[in-house]
């Protein structure tokens, strides 16, 4: 399949924990890793561990970059794979862009290329969306 036949997959992800550790908050803008476990239901449905290195300008902002590996189905089809995002938090509001990392998807999941992302409460849950396709 290529990228011009698209599929489009939704979830909500609902925030099952969520840890923040900062690693360098001696000055501004403070640097801070964040842990989080997410389960998501819909056409993505299964688990997700995320890292986020997060740049905090204060408590009302930040910016972040993430790394989660999704595990689950996605559509009809079941196996992992990794998403790569960044995105912006604003007074409690989080928006991510994602994409797929080439070659990590694994099982019938092997080949999977797509990007998307997802909006919602910070630390809370969002509504995601994935267009994806295989190589």
């Amino acid at each position: 399949m290529s990228q011009d036949a698209r599929i489009h997959a939704q979830a909500e992800v609902t925030v099952n924990s969520h840890e923040a550790m900062p690693y360098d908050d001696g000055s501004e803008p403070a640097l801070i890793e964040i842990r989080i476990e997410e389960t998501f239901a819909g056409d993505l449905d299964g688990t997700s561990t995320v890292r986020a290195l997060q740049i905090a300008y204060g408590p009302e902002r930040a910016s972040l970059s993430t790394l989660q590996r999704f595990r689950g189905r996605l559509k009809e089809r079941t196996g992992t794979f990794v998403l790569e995002g960044r995105g912006q938090v604003e007074q409690g509001q989080i928006e991510v862009k994602w994409s797929v990392v080439p070659q990590s998807g694994t099982e019938e999941l092997a080949g999977l290329r797509g990007e998307g992302g997802f909006k919602g409460r910070f630390g809370k849950g969002s509504t995601a969306a994935l267009d994806f396709w295989f190589d």
